[in-house]
């Protein structure tokens, strides 16, 4: 066979899987702990760090692992617990925003610590400033062009409607 297994393309990618399976691991056992899935970590996060804690459902689909379906039923579910609200579109009938509520945003604040440690313990301690700096570049780079979508919704192209 003309394959060579050992290919540092194979090396790079294995790495990469390899450690972010361990990562993975490592963050669902914490987030079982405040009864959250990671994806609804996933989702929760994304919605704090966007302008005016809101996301369009498809930019929330285009940021995480999930399709359009999926992060529908993710969000039905997480509504239902109380964690985020949709709210209509103003501008188009057919978009509706995912928002994350007070609760969502106290189940966060229970969960971060903790995470937070576990990023530190087995991420971010693990590299140098540099390393660090020149890795989150790297994967900016890659998520790039992989997934231009996930940097969808992060500015805030129309202010929210006026509460009452």
């Amino acid at each position: 066979m003309g394959i060579n297994f050992d290919d540092p393309r194979f090396t790079a990618f294995g790495l990469f899987a390899e450690a972010f399976t361990g990562l993975t691991n490592r963050f669902a056992a914490q987030f079982e702990q405040h009864r959250l899935s990671s994806v609804e970590f996933e989702v929760l996060l994304r919605l704090a760090r966007s302008p005016q804690n809101r996301l369009r459902m498809t930019d929330l689909a285009g940021q995480t692992s999930l399709s359009t379906s999926g992060v529908t039923r993710v969000v039905d579910r997480m509504d239902r617990e109380g964690l985020v609200r949709r709210e209509a579109c103003p501008s188009d009938r057919r978009s509706s925003y995912a928002v994350i509520t007070d609760a969502g945003l106290a189940r966060l604040d229970e969960v971060l610590p903790g995470h937070l440690e576990l990023m530190q313990r087995w991420f971010i301690g693990q590299l140098s400033p540099a390393q660090l700096t020149e890795f989150t570049e790297s994967l900016r780079t890659i998520r790039d062009a992989v997934n231009p979508c996930a940097t969808a919704g992060t500015t805030d192209p129309e202010p929210a409607p006026a509460a009452h």
